[in-house]
This record gives structure tokens, C-alpha cells and sequence, in this order.
């Protein structure tokens, strides 16, 4: 495993607002220039709106709102705090943590087999490691939610011999495959050995003591008017907003170690930047450094993806990352077009929300990730060029 955080180095900061970022040697050039970009995307519609959030050395350098919320069934106006479904982001900011709390409690170890934890699963070679890394060799996706959303059911489905599940595509540790499959197994285990359901540890353990107010799984109606409306679907009746997207998180009853997960860009933020500043915010400890340090290092070495527990890794065939964030780089990204890149090195947070399958899935699909490689790119050279 290779280690890229020394905890001589931590700075242990809380996030603050910058009013004019040269004050603090951020070149506003740049971040003009990540307007215009945004402002283009938007105008060619790749989508509806977005909301950017940069973060250097605990200070907020720019948190912009661009476009609109909702464009069908009426028009809305993007905010700040506007809350997004944040599809696979999920799996990092809910699942990896979580499943390093129970290493730092004795309660499991990263090569436990699944199987101790779900009996119901046949795959006993498959360890909580080869889930965290998607190098457990088993499918990408299963289609549960043709079998409606009835969360036992969709359970049991997972763990059935007639499931594609049982049937893995690759023995474990040979191939890195990105598994949302693998992340709801995760959740499951977790849920199973806490005694407690995911949405309800996460919010204790990381979302209350981190003060995320605006982070939540299945979020109530009264937030309606707040979040940022993701397809319309005429299955599960319209736009959907406040719905999960994900049909298989929908299938898991929106509860799921892979998807679900709704948040803001300053509740996300504050999750960075606790990552940034070695697993403490303020006066709350979510994981010990040695977790962050384990969580974020490469543990995919010689295969095809550099993978943390989790994490995507900095490296030339990281798709997303763009061409000037450090090798210590880490991120992640999700369908409904969200993405979180953090920095180490440049002590650099950047978070690009938007809402890109709103109305369709079909938008902007073949863009996005070039958007966001321009993004951290421009948000590099604002603080590097100052």
C-alpha cells in the first residue's frame, strides 16, 4: 500500500468564507473563466444548472450558483442551497467511511470475508476489501428494481443462487470493475452488523457530528422546493425531486451503500475538508488519520483503475480528474452529474453539482466529464497562478 499522507503535515482547519479571493492569492481571472465555462455548458444544454464550490487552505474561493433548478414541469432558479441527488458520491462519503469506523472498533477486518457478516451470500471468497476497491469480480448492476420497490425482496434477490450475483465475472483481486452491486453489499453488511439501517448510522456518526444539516437519504417533502430535479420519469410518475434516481437504490427503498444520498455543496465541503484535515472538523472525529491515510492510498497497484477504498485515484487513466491535480489527487463522481475532487497536495477542494439528467438521462452524457476535467483544471490554476 503506498502512503501519501504524513500526519506531521495536517492543518486543522474550519471552512470560512472569502469575500475577495485576492486576498488571499487567488487569481480571479481563473475564476471568471470558470464562469464563462459553466455559463457555455449550460447555454449548449448539457445542463439545466449547477452549482460550483472551491475550497483552498479552509477558504472558500468561490461558491456560485448558474443556470436553473428545474426547467419542466415549470421553471426554477439554481441557489447556493440547492440540494442534489448525488448518485454515486454516495459511496464515499457514506459507505467507505462507515465501513472504516467498524475497522477502527474491532468489529470486522478489511479481509473478512462478506460472507461472515451475510451467510445468505454464497461468494465466500469475496472480502470486505475486494467490495471497498471493486475488485470483488462481481457484476456491475443488476436490474431489481423490475421487481419493485420492496427492499426485502430486492435483498433476497442478491443472495439467491438463481441471482447473476453468484455468478462473478472474474475471480476477486484480478480486475478492477466498478460494482454498484458490490457497494449495496457493503451497505447491507454494515446495516446487518450495527444493527442499525445506513441512512440512520450515517447520520449519526458522520452527518450531526459534522453539522451536514442538508444530508440526507429520502428527503421529506418540506425540501421539495429546494432540490434539483432529476428525470421525469412517467413510471414513478413525473420529474422526479426528492426521489431517488438510481432505480436501484429506488428498489432498496432509497436506502443504499451505492446511491441515495442527498446533500448540498457546503455540506460536502465541510465532509472535504474534514478528509483534508486528517478525519477531525471542528470538535467532531469521524475516522483516525491512519483510516483517511488507508482510505485514499492506492491499493489496486498493477491493475486496470488506480483505486483507494473507493476513491478514484489520480493517474493517466483517470477520466475525470482532468491534467493539473497533484498525484495525491482523489475524487468521485456520479451519474446525475455530481463530482467531488480533493487535493491534498494543494490543500484544494472542488465540487461541481449539477443535474445534468434532468429532463432526460440522455443530457449532456458525452460532455460531462470533459467539463469537469476543465473545472479542476481552472480551479488549479486560480490558486497556483495567484
Amino acid at each position: 500500500m503506498l502512503s501519501i499522507i504524513n500526519n506531521s503535515k495536517y492543518e486543522f482547519r474550519e471552512l470560512t468564507s472569502t469575500e475577495d479571493p485576492r486576498t488571499v492569492g487567488i487569481d480571479p481571472v481563473h475564476l471568471v473563466r470558470l464562469d464563462m465555462l459553466l455559463e457555455r455548458a449550460i447555454a449548449a444544454g448539457n445542463f439545466p444548472g449547477a452549482v460550483l464550490l472551491i475550497s483552498h487552505q479552509g477558504r472558500i474561493i468561490r461558491h456560485h450558483a448558474y443556470g436553473r433548478a428545474m426547467e419542466v414541469p415549470e421553471s426554477r432558479e439554481m441557489t447556493r442551497d440547492t440540494i442534489f441527488d448525488l448518485a454515486s458520491v454516495t459511496k464515499v462519503v457514506v459507505t467507505v467511511p462507515l465501513a472504516l469506523r467498524l475497522v477502527e472498533q474491532g468489529l470486522w477486518q478489511l479481509d473478512d470475508p462478506l460472507a461472515r457478516f451475510l451467510p445468505e451470500f454464497n461468494g465466500h471468497a469475496i472480502t470486505i476489501n475486494h467490495l471497498l476497491t471493486h475488485t470483488a469480480g462481481i457484476p456491475p448492476w443488476a436490474n431489481l428494481f423490475y421487481y419493485g420497490q420492496d427492499r426485502e425482496r430486492a435483498k433476497r434477490l442478491l443472495y439467491t443462487d438463481r441471482w447473476p450475483l453468484t455468478r462473478p465475472l472474474l475471480p476477486p483481486g484480478q480486475r478492477v470493475i466498478y460494482s454498484d452491486l458490490g457497494f449495496i453489499l457493503l451497505g447491507e453488511a454494515i446495516a446487518k452488523l450495527t444493527g442499525k439501517p445506513l441512512d440512520r448510522l450515517a447520520q449519526e456518526w458522520i452527518f450531526t457530528p459534522l453539522g451536514m444539516k442538508d444530508t440526507m437519504f429520502n428527503p421529506p417533502i418540506s425540501l421539495k422546493s429546494r432540490i434539483a430535479p432529476t428525470e421525469n420519469d412517467s413510471q414513478q410518475g413525473g420529474v422526479l425531486a426528492g426521489t431517488v434516481h438510481d432505480e436501484t437504490a429506488w428498489a432498496m427503498a432509497g436506502v443504499s451503500g451505492h446511491a441515495g444520498l442527498f446533500s448540498t455543496a457546503v455540506d460536502l465541503a465541510v465532509y472535504a475538508q474534514m478528509l483534508l484535515n486528517g478525519g477531525f472538523y471542528r470538535n467532531a472525529r469521524i475516522l483516525s488519520y491512519r483510516s483517511i491515510e488507508s482510505m485514499i492510498s492506492l491499493h489496486t497497484e498493477g491493475l486496470n483503475e488506480r483505486r483507494g477504498f473507493g476513491w478514484i485515484l489520480q493517474g493517466k487513466i483517470t477520466t475525470s480528474v482532468g491534467d493539473l491535480l497533484s498525484e495525491r489527487a482523489f475524487g468521485h463522481t456520479g451519474f446525475t452529474g455530481t463530482s467531488l475532487w480533493i487535493d491534498p497536495h494543494y490543500e484544494l477542494i472542488v465540487i461541481l453539482l449539477t443535474n445534468r439528467v434532468h429532463p432526460t438521462r440522455e443530457r449532456g452524457a458525452t460532455e460531462i466529464q470533459r467539463i469537469r476535467r476543465l473545472v479542476n483544471d481552472l480551479s488549479v490554476e486560480a490558486i497556483c497562478d495567484g
